[in-house]
């Protein structure tokens, strides 16, 4: 990234539109990101392959919550509105989270016939948790010092989640040859979304100019390199590059499935967004 000044505060950063403008952006894709992912792995929740599971995948999406939080706040602190109206009352053409993380867990619904898919679960979370980590490497070195602060905060909470993705990839491939087939399914679908996670939309330049983050072609070869590891280590075979969507999410571009998620999302929050909740 190049040099630039930092940026030690939110009224610091109001000093100056352009670079406002695309930290703005960079923020509400992360927290966004993590805020859809973490309402799909809250659906896991009695479904998963065991208990001990189930507390696991509660943990890890309440983390993933919780740093989605952190960025919604940090859009408050830069005069966006309140962090849960960010969340909870925005249509689902304002968000900007990649495709990828909206898609559905499997047919049917959490409460009638779920019919969740476990290799695509793991795959998911795993692949996504890689390049978050990606991401967040590259916002330690951040022009903007409070995403520094909370790019340290997050990398070693995300260290445990992607041990225990890692865990059940390796045990899924090797386990048996139904296991290997699920991953190896899991990952053909990830791997026709995952290319939307590295547009970063009409702000990349200015991000990429102030020094708020490196470009999604140097995390996307990052990333690349952290998969194709991660897949060899499970004796995996390397599908090739990624696909990139039709839809943009980092555009406001989104499948039906994504206003589902947020008529659930708020559904309680939109009877009354002033109570205390």
């Amino acid at each position: 990234m190049a040099n630039q000044h930092s940026i030690t505060s939110a009224d610091e950063a109001k000093q100056h539109p352009e670079y406002l403008a695309a930290l703005k952006e960079l923020l509400y894709q992360m927290a966004d990101d993590d805020f859809i992912l973490a309402y799909r792995g809250s659906e896991w929740l009695g479904l998963g392959p065991h208990i001990e599971e189930d507390v696991a995948f509660s943990s890890i999406s309440q983390d993933t919550m919780g740093h989605a939080v952190m960025f919604y706040e940090m859009l408050e602190e830069l005069g966006e509105g309140k962090a849960d109206d960010l969340a909870q009352l925005r249509e689902a053409s304002a968000f900007r989270n990649a495709i990828l993380v909206e898609r559905p867990n499997g047919t049917g619904h959490y409460k009638e016939n779920p019919h969740f898919d476990w290799g695509y679960a793991v795959t998911r979370f795993y692949l996504y948790g890689l390049f978050k980590q990606t991401r967040l490497e590259s916002l330690v070195h951040s022009s903007y010092q409070p995403l520094t602060l909370a790019a340290r905060k997050m990398l070693p909470e995300l260290g445990y989640h992607l041990y225990h993705w890692q865990v059940w990839m390796n045990q899924l491939a090797v386990g048996s040859q139904e296991g290997y087939d699920r991953i190896m399914q899991g990952v053909e679908k990830v791997w026709q979304d995952a290319g939307d996670l590295f547009v970063f939309g009409s702000k990349e330049v200015d991000m990429v100019k102030f020094g708020l983050i490196e470009s999604g072609q140097t995390l996307a070869q990052r990333w690349l390199e952290k998969a194709k590891q991660a897949l060899d280590a499970c004796v995996l075979p390397w599908p090739g590059m990624p696909q990139t969507t039709e839809l943009s999410g980092r555009a406001g571009q989104h499948t039906p499935d994504l206003t589902e998620v947020l008529n659930t999302l708020s559904e309680v929050y939109r009877i009354d967004p002033a109570a205390n909740w």
